[in-house]
């Protein structure tokens, strides 16, 4: 008897430990990506960053009201399957491996300014978890290659629509005023911005939702892989108070470095951004807010003129992208060694 009540301690005690480490993720996430939803808004200083971070903070609780669960669905159920594991407590430190993998690769990127996916890190670090726990038959491969797919496809859909959208807007503006097109895309673009964070909030909070469902079933707290309202509700207010937070060594990557915005292409690439975050949020895609909004800012310096893009820092990105998830990956596994060395 005194056994089972150690056993069922330890188990819930490292159960209210992953969830606090899922949550801190969180809140580091939006910290993290604020950058892709204020950068624009505040280069073109249409706010201060302050206000930017408010108002993107908002925008990511915003989601909550808005759109299901789709991407939480296939974060828990469509990366790997720990099922095979008969130890809820083996279970459960693959999970805590995985988030504490994914958190070491967003404060490593964040410390060099690098705007890298924290979406692809957690991914990255559930593979290298599971396959450090139980081997590489745990990674549902279907689930993953679609994912990575995406590293390739959701930044060209930015690229793409941010492209034809600022051409476009060009044409349209034909013959106005430029102080007059600035001020009013001052406004457009504030918009623009809490459109973004709707998309952010919407597509990065339920990656957090997945990973605390699944340690719940994992743990035997429920007997099904299910999302409860206090976890939808928690995640929200963790990666909106992250966001609120900020990301400013990124703001400048984001901001300066790829192309020169003005409040008319910060318009235009945060509502390509937004457009493909909640069309693929709607369909259970988890995409990288980062890739996409990279991407369109990409698209926005093209339409104007291939030379207008930074083409070097954005090469510098994208193997910042491939990289990630192999080694959050990497981490990760290194995490589970670790914590099994001192088990």
């Amino acid at each position: 008897m005194l056994n089972t009540l150690l056993h069922l301690y330890q188990t819930h005690t490292l159960l209210v430990f992953i969830v606090f480490l899922a949550l801190l993720f969180d809140f580091l996430n939006g910290f993290h990506d604020a950058a892709n939803a204020i950068a624009t808004v505040v280069v073109t200083k249409t706010l201060t960053p302050l206000q930017a971070v408010l108002v993107a903070g908002l925008g990511n609780f915003i989601g909550y009201f808005a759109f299901g669960v789709a991407v939480a669905k296939t974060i828990g159920k469509g990366v790997v399957d720990i099922s095979s594991v008969v130890s809820p407590e083996a279970k459960l430190l693959i999970l805590l491996a995985a988030v504490a993998g994914a958190i070491l690769w967003n404060i490593a990127t964040w410390l060099l300014g690098l705007p890298t996916s924290s979406s692809h890190a957690l991914i990255g670090g559930l593979i290298g978890a599971g396959i450090a726990g139980v081997g590489t038959q745990v990674v549902l491969l279907g689930g993953v290659l679609k994912i990575v797919a995406f590293i390739i496809i959701a930044p060209v859909l930015g690229l793409g629509f941010a492209f034809i959208f600022t051409i476009i807007t060009i044409r349209f503006c034909w013959g106005f005023h430029p102080k007059s097109t600035t001020k009013a895309f001052k406004w457009l673009q504030l918009a623009s911005t809490v459109f973004f964070s709707v998309g952010h909030g919407t597509n990065d909070a339920q990656k957090t939702m997945g990973i605390i469902a699944l340690a719940l079933f994992a743990g035997g707290v429920t007997n099904s892989f299910e999302l409860k309202e206090w976890v939808v509700v928690s995640c929200y207010i963790a990666i909106s108070l992250g966001t609120m937070m900020g990301g400013w060594r990124i703001v400048k990557t984001m901001g300066t470095r790829i192309t020169r915005i003005q409040p008319m292409e910060g318009f235009c690439s945060s509502t390509a951004a937004a457009i493909v975050l909640l069309v693929t949020s709607h369909v259970g895609i988890p995409v990288s807010t980062t890739h996409v909004i990279a991407g369109s800012i990409m698209g926005v310096g093209t339409a104007e003129g291939a030379a207008n893009v930074r083409w070097v820092t954005a090469r510098k990105i994208v193997w910042a992208w491939f990289l990630t998830i192999p080694l959050t990956a990497l981490c990760a596994a290194l995490v589970f060694k670790t914590i099994g060395f001192f088990q």
